[in-house]
């Protein structure tokens, strides 16, 4: 049977609420499935637009075999340009950032301009036409200061996703931020695991002392679900909302997507030892209510966020093989907040670094155990893993829908 084969039947035979079987998370070509079906099929995100606000700025992303360069060209776009060279294929830029007038391929010196375009091949003969040559470009869409990108000849609709985005995002005006920091770290686990367990908090009270002095580790409080029930939720999305900060659940029909602000731990408005805030300076002149809580932006198969008053942290996961997974996290505060005046990196990024590698130790715990003969599904408890057990919906019907399967809706968990 080929690979294709043996993940049709695995997701059709597989148990409800059971985690998947062990080739989901360590079969070299279940994760070519993965990567040919979602990752070169969906949009990814990539960066933000403040990272490249200058005329040539640009920088570099590797999603499976596709190198790109997004890069914001003469005329202000953003544009996701394929890093192939279009004489024999060299990698044009090498480095993970940078500003140039004209990309030049380092080999043969071939040089395009910021939207692609070539503009200089040297020696080519007299009938040789520049203008079928420029670089091959990506398809590159933005939204309140997020970029993402999808590698496919044909892309998904974004609009869906920018039109419930854009209204949770736009009072920050985070295109106008500035990354503060940034860290990529690789887990030894497949990338379903990453997702898995940031879908819960089930974990959080034994393993992420440092995340809990702020963050409720209550299914309810993790955006998991509308939670409309809960008075304190519901209070907290009225308060910000009359101030003008959309904020109640909202999750697209297919559970790929979701928005929602919520609370942190009563007393606390940022994510510090102290509680207080990181940065003296508001992220956004404009926002200025005081505890409005994280706004959580889910992004399957990418990022996770959390925009607070005073910064904003971004995650992007991108796998690297079966077992290993990058994954970004990058701290945005005002732009013109200034290091060592308002605000210190060290306490802006020390919980979630330590929670970042808290989190690294977890998934890598869990990929050993997974790779052992003795593996198998286990249930998950479901009152604190909804979350995961719509992740793992959700990547079940992606993948069975693209083979060809027969599974149909979503089990959604509410």
């Amino acid at each position: 049977m080929t690979a294709r084969q043996d993940m049709i039947g695995l997701l059709k035979s597989r148990k409800q609420a059971f985690s998947l079987p062990q080739p989901f998370y360590t079969d070299p070509d279940f994760f070519k499935l993965d990567m040919e079906t979602i990752y070169y099929r969906d949009w990814l995100f990539a960066g933000h637009d403040c990272e490249i606000a200058a005329i040539g700025q640009w920088f570099t992303m590797q999603v499976g075999d596709y190198s790109l360069i997004v890069i914001r060209g003469k005329d202000g776009q953003i544009r996701a340009l394929h890093n192939s060279c279009r004489h024999r294929g060299s990698r044009i830029c090498s480095a993970e950032q940078g500003t140039s007038k004209r990309l030049i391929c380092p080999y043969h010196q071939w040089s395009y301009d910021t939207d692609g375009t070539l503009v200089r091949a040297r020696h080519m003969q007299d009938d040789f036409d520049k203008a079928q040559y420029g670089l091959k470009q990506a398809h590159c869409e933005t939204v309140g200061g997020y970029i993402f990108v999808c590698v496919a000849q044909h892309a998904p609709d974004f609009a869906p996703f920018a039109a419930q985005a854009l209204p949770y995002l736009a009072p920050h005006h985070l295109a106008d931020a500035k990354i503060a920091h940034q860290n990529t770290i690789i887990e030894n686990g497949n990338w379903k695991l990453v997702w898995e367990n940031n879908r819960e908090c089930y974990h959080c009270a034994a393993n992420h002392p440092e995340l809990c002095r702020t963050y409720p580790e209550a299914p309810s409080a993790t955006g998991v679900s509308g939670a409309a029930d809960d008075p304190v939720i519901k209070a907290h999305w009225d308060k910000c909302e009359a101030a003008g900060l959309p904020s109640a659940f909202a999750m697209n029909p297919g559970g790929q997507f979701r928005t929602a602000r919520m609370p942190l731990v009563e007393g606390a408005v940022s994510y510090t030892m102290s509680g207080k805030a990181a940065v003296a300076r508001p992220l956004c002149d404009t926002v200025t209510t005081p505890e409005i809580g994280t706004m959580l932006m889910f992004h399957y198969p990418t990022t996770w966020n959390h925009v607070l008053g005073d910064h904003a942290i971004s995650f992007r996961v991108l796998p690297l093989d079966a077992t290993h997974t990058a994954v970004t996290t990058k701290w945005l505060v005002h732009k013109d907040a200034q290091e060592g005046v308002d605000y210190n990196v060290e306490e802006l990024t020390a919980v979630w670094n330590a929670t970042n590698d808290q989190d690294r130790r977890v998934v890598e715990d869990n990929q050993f155990g997974i790779n052992s003969p003795a593996y198998e599904p286990g249930p998950y408890a479901v009152a604190d893993e909804g979350g995961v057990m719509q992740f793992v919906e959700w990547y079940c019907n992606t993948m069975d829908r693209a083979l060809g399967g027969e599974r149909a809706t979503l089990s959604r968990v509410a």
